[in-house]
């Protein structure tokens, strides 16, 4: 067995090659702009999908006719414009999931509104309802006003307790922005995430489910909203024969050849779905029975795309070469991660992933293996000390526990059983 890098989720190009096509087919007509019949075509590719539902549970079909998709040139833009079709302004709060990527967060800080971070709950790992609720009261008693929003996440493709969370929301006339970024055809009793909310995220990131490259898309209510926000996306232009601007648009939209390779992810997004599952599947029976360690599963009614697989390390677990960890500070991105990092030279912050999480880690790179831990919760991060955070613990014991295993479509059934080998041996006899 070839000892390759394994990486921890990379979308991949199609066999039949049909992200070429389309790209070809961009370059051949000169469609190489933020706009085009790939861009069309692939929107249409994800309206059939987000609306298509599956199971006894569904409710009628019509509900989702009306919904519509805008491309994005990523998905914390569709985040962002998100929250300006729900109206929220500067010095309005809005409530998002603390256990997440800033990504969910910022978007909120571009316009100048505040972010209420709310903790998770253990099952799921999402959004706490009954915290949610908790919070939206107390932010009405000290503000004197609601939140103007509600920004749920399905952290690793695990769905949200959509049921309770759009029946709070509901009940306090709260619009709901639902960031599936990470959840591209997890489901909740059959019917797409993305799609219960007044706007839903996606993401085509390079490490997604299918990519474009980069790029993301925002799901609708309907054509009028639909209008409205590429018309934000594409600078907010008024019909003159010239440049009029009465309100501040942004320049969001996807380009036509990253749709094209869209276009051709669309074709193979169902084998991507299957094969995240398969891999989650493995790796929830090589752990059933290992003592310390516990896979992260979906709950029934729930279907999951397991974007990553995640498993949670006891605290007891005793793990070869903790005495190693956080010997040295990290002066780069760690494992596949791309991008530039800012090197701040310290070996500890203040809420960090237990030795043996990081000892796992490092014994897991040593192999070639990339993993990470969870995400750091955005109550914990310097840059957001100071915003509203109703926690209640749970995000931090799982950030302290737990660890992202390889899930993609490059990761075959024979690296699952190295990166499995390779953990189990890492535990201290």
């Amino acid at each position: 067995m070839t000892n390759k890098r394994i990486y921890l989720c990379l979308a991949h190009m199609s066999e039949a090659g049909m992200e070429q096509k389309y790209v070809k087919e961009a370059f051949d007509t000169n469609w190489v702009v933020p706009l085009g019949p790939n861009v069309n075509g692939f929107e249409d590719d994800l309206k059939r999908f987000v609306t298509e539902e599956k199971g006894d549970e569904c409710k009628a079909e019509s509900e989702l006719t009306s919904k519509e998709v805008v491309a994005l040139c990523s998905g914390t833009a569709a985040v962002h414009l998100g929250l300006l079709a729900c109206g929220v302004e500067r010095g309005d709060e809005v409530i998002v999931q603390s256990f997440t990527f800033c990504a969910s967060t910022h978007p909120v800080t571009y316009i100048g509104a505040t972010p209420v971070l709310v903790d998770s709950e253990r099952d799921t790992w999402n959004i706490d309802p009954d915290l949610l609720e908790e919070a939206i009261k107390d932010r009405i008693a000290k503000t004197g006003r609601k939140p103007k929003a509600i920004v749920p996440v399905a952290l690793y493709g695990m769905p949200y307790k959509v049921d309770r969370i759009m029946e709070i929301a509901n009940r306090y006339g709260i619009p709901v922005v639902e960031d599936a970024a990470e959840g591209f055809g997890s489901r909740f009793g059959g019917r797409v995430l993305g799609t219960f909310g007044d706007y839903g995220v996606l993401s085509f990131n390079g490490n997604k489910m299918i990519t474009t490259s980069g790029g993301g898309a925002l799901i609708c209510p309907d054509v009028a909203a639909k209008q409205k926000m590429m018309w934000y996306a594409t600078q907010a232009r008024e019909a003159y024969p010239y440049y009029q601007h009465e309100a501040i648009g942004y320049n969001y939209r996807l380009s036509n050849v990253c749709a094209g390779i869209g276009r051709g992810q669309m074709t193979v997004v169902n084998d991507h779905l299957a094969h995240h599952r398969h891999v989650a599947q493995l790796y929830k029976e090589a752990f059933a029975n290992v003592k310390g360690i516990t896979f992260h599963d979906e709950l029934e009614g729930m279907e999951s795309n397991f974007w990553l697989s995640t498993i949670l390390l006891d605290e007891n677990l005793k793990v070869k070469g903790e005495e190693l960890a956080y010997a040295e500070a990290v002066h780069g991105a760690v494992g596949g991660a791309a991008g530039v990092v800012h090197g701040g030279g310290s070996v500890h912050t203040d809420c960090e992933p237990n030795r043996n999480v990081e000892a796992m880690r490092l014994a897991l790179d040593k192999e070639q293996i990339e993993s990470r831990p969870l995400w750091k919760p955005m109550h914990k991060q310097p840059v957001y000390k100071d915003a509203p955070a109703y926690v209640n613990g749970v995000s931090e014991q799982l950030f302290k526990q737990g660890l992202c295993l390889p899930s993609g479509p490059c990761v075959s059934d024979d690296d699952v059983a190295r990166i499995i080998t390779t953990i189990i041996s890492a535990i201290e006899k």
